[in-house]
């Protein structure tokens, strides 16, 4: 079995693996291999590069002087790491718009927590690798401006401060069908319920692949191993080490299972032989939101007596992470969409 090793780089410049400190999710592991930026044409940007780029997302599309906008409003359905990148590229860019984002779950209780964190996909099969290669780009690029700027301590609860900072509200509530919504008048419904889109939405094309991780206290580590297949992983954090993994397809089960538990620390000890002496600290299960394909589109649905537009983010299965930012970038565009083609609500 091919493994993987790289050692902790002593700058995030010229990378073959980046070690992002974010808070709460310890740290996430960028692999950036040569053949990797040439095929990305990845260069690590600077501060002054992500504003270019949220300049250009924000574009000069008249929001600020948009008659309506004032009175738009927004709900971002999902808490895990699509919901809030999503909310806060919505809010950010949109700032004449109210956008809510609601969910019953906020971390340390998503699946997004018990993610390892490692930057890395495999291509969805329908979906145009030009747009997915974009997706991944921009993640990237975001996550590494982020590692090099001032905030860098604090990134793993930037998401959720800097929605609140851009005027979003959050609320906790479980919203088990869209007409729950009906309502409240939004204008444009973003669904970033992940595996909750298949009861939500009726989409049967989404499934759960079980994951289950352990964190060890193993500070004498200072490199990450990953076997060639990606089904056991050694990932050093800020406060602890993460072992994985299972990948169980169509399992719903949250409970944590002993025996997966002891293959895990098997075969990652059999990578890293010292693991064998590592305590373990605790063990979690999440389950992936899988799809053949992740669904970035927009529909529009009936609720109550009215249309609504829905966008859709979801089903990224285990690349939540690796392409959150570049599918918010694309649902935003599609909301931007949605707003400017709403005709003007009739004044009573």
């Amino acid at each position: 079995m091919r493994s993987w090793v790289y050692h902790r780089p002593t700058s995030v410049r010229t990378p073959t693996a980046v070690f992002l400190d974010i808070g709460p999710l310890a740290f996430i592991l960028v692999e950036v291999s040569a053949q990797l930026k040439q095929f990305l044409q990845l260069s690590t940007p600077s501060n002054e590069h992500w504003t270019c780029t949220r300049d250009a997302l924000v574009g000069n599309c008249g929001e600020q002087n948009h008659p309506m906008m004032k009175s738009m409003t927004v709900v971002v359905v999902g808490g895990g790491v699509v919901g809030f990148s999503t909310a806060v590229c919505i809010a950010e860019a949109l700032p004449y718009c109210s956008v809510t984002l609601i969910a019953d779950r906020f971390t340390p209780d998503t699946t997004s927590d018990v993610a390892a964190g490692i930057l890395i996909c495999s291509p969805f099969p329908d979906i145009p690798l030009e747009q997915q290669q974009r997706w991944f780009k921009e993640s990237i690029d975001h996550l590494l401006a982020i590692a090099q700027s001032e905030q860098a301590s604090e990134a793993g609860v930037l998401l959720s401060s800097g929605f609140r900072k851009a005027g979003g509200q959050v609320v906790k509530q479980k919203v088990n069908d869209l007409q729950e919504l009906s309502s409240q008048g939004y204008d444009v419904i973003v669904n970033c319920s992940g595996l909750g889109a298949k009861s939500l939405v009726g989409d049967s094309q989404v499934y759960p692949v079980r994951g289950q991780v352990l964190k060890v206290q193993a500070p004498w580590l200072q490199h990450f191993i990953r076997d060639g297949e990606g089904q056991s992983y050694i990932y050093p954090g800020m406060h602890s080490v993460t072992v994985g993994g299972t990948r169980q397809v169509d399992d719903w089960r949250l409970e944590v299972d002993p025996e997966d538990s002891q293959d895990i620390l098997e075969r990652c000890s059999s990578l890293e032989p010292s693991l064998s002496r590592a305590r373990v600290l605790g063990e979690s299960v999440g389950l992936r939101p899988s799809r053949k394909n992740v669904r970035v589109e927009r529909e529009m649905v009936l609720l109550g007596s009215r249309q609504v537009p829905v966008v859709h983010n979801y089903g990224h299965g285990g690349w939540g992470v690796s392409l959150s930012w570049g599918t918010a970038l694309e649902a935003l565009g599609l909301v931007r969409k949605c707003l400017h083609e709403r005709p003007p609500r009739a004044r009573l």
